[in-house]
């Protein structure tokens, strides 16, 4: 019995390649971009939070997306996660840096201190996981969900700009909760008997979306308070969240500045890039045309673009 060839790996247009930049809770926009225009996509999969802003750091083209709209408009369940993801890649991004609020599971994780994570636990459950279904599968490999090149990047620029008194955490578990609520004691409790170093309700979906749509991701997580678990701190509220991330928000900008000139400087290829090459279950010639149309943004390089003899 003779097996199907493995699909061929995609030449990658990466020295042309852009940053995306996802701006979460306080950060709804970017500072030092240059000749800035905004653009406003349509997708497969409805509007994006926001139109994309399309600007340059030194090289590097940078495309900086607001993830619940510059108005916080979008709860992290409302968050049109793959109609984000997809606007990105349409415009030429392969590498995201994330920007997002957590919660501290840890005595030593402090409110102000920085996180770049390495793993996840997902405890969402009312969101859309996939480009895929509608009779196309992909199981794409998510064993290390966040770019480990991208994220030293992150980490490395983050631990020379960290003020003294406060530190950059170098990996740790990202528990995602659905929201918007904030925790219970009990689930609180329950996350760090889990491991979990910090909590936040939006990051797993856009790895997710992101590694099947084959864009390198990593995430700096601002810290800003300690859930509800800390019996010597008052639980989390909404002005304790906003007060700690305007604290950190010009350091955050400052670090992603400096990160996009880093990857503009060595376009690092990640395994993120190739992410389909294994993972599409389904022969083309069996896939829905709505389907093929939707996915041909991604799928292009290995079935070949849709309506092409």
């Amino acid at each position: 019995m003779s097996s199907s060839p493995a699909p061929a790996v995609p030449q990658l247009d990466l020295p042309q390649a852009r940053l995306g930049v996802l701006g979460g809770s306080g950060l709804y926009a970017m500072d030092g971009l240059e000749e800035v225009r905004e653009l406003h996509v349509d997708t497969p999969y409805g509007t994006p939070s926001d139109s994309l802003r399309i600007g340059r750091i030194g090289e590097l083209e940078v495309v900086f997306l607001a993830r619940h709209g510059r108005h916080h408009t979008f709860t992290p369940t409302e968050v049109p996660y793959r109609a984000n993801l997809w606007a990105l890649r349409s415009l030429g991004v392969r590498w995201i840096l994330s920007v997002s609020a957590v919660g501290s599971l840890r005595e030593n994780v402090r409110p102000l201190d920085m996180m770049v994570p390495d793993q996840f636990i997902d405890r969402t459950h009312q969101r859309p996981l996939s480009f895929f279904g509608e009779g196309a599968v992909a199981h794409v490999t998510a064993a290390d969900p966040y770019c480990s090149v991208l994220s030293r990047i992150l980490a490395d620029v983050g631990d020379s700009l960290m003020p003294e008194g406060r530190q950059l955490h170098r990996g740790g578990t990202y528990l995602c909760m659905e929201g918007p609520a904030f925790s219970t004691r009990a689930e609180s409790e329950l996350y760090r008997s889990w491991g979990c170093e910090i909590i936040g309700m939006t990051n797993h979906t856009e790895a997710r979306l992101a590694r099947e749509a084959e864009m390198a991701y990593a995430t700096l997580a601002m810290v800003t308070d300690y859930d509800c678990w800390h019996q010597e701190h008052d639980s989390v509220t909404v002005e304790m969240v906003i007060d700690n991330l305007h604290a950190n928000a010009a350091l955050a900008q400052q670090i992603v500045r400096m990160a996009a000139e880093r990857v503009a400087a060595l376009r690092p290829p990640s395994s993120a890039h190739t992410a389909l090459r294994h993972a599409l279950m389904t022969p083309p010639h069996a896939v829905p045309a709505a389907t093929r149309r939707r996915t041909d943004l991604f799928t292009a390089p290995y079935w070949g673009a849709y309506g092409e003899a």
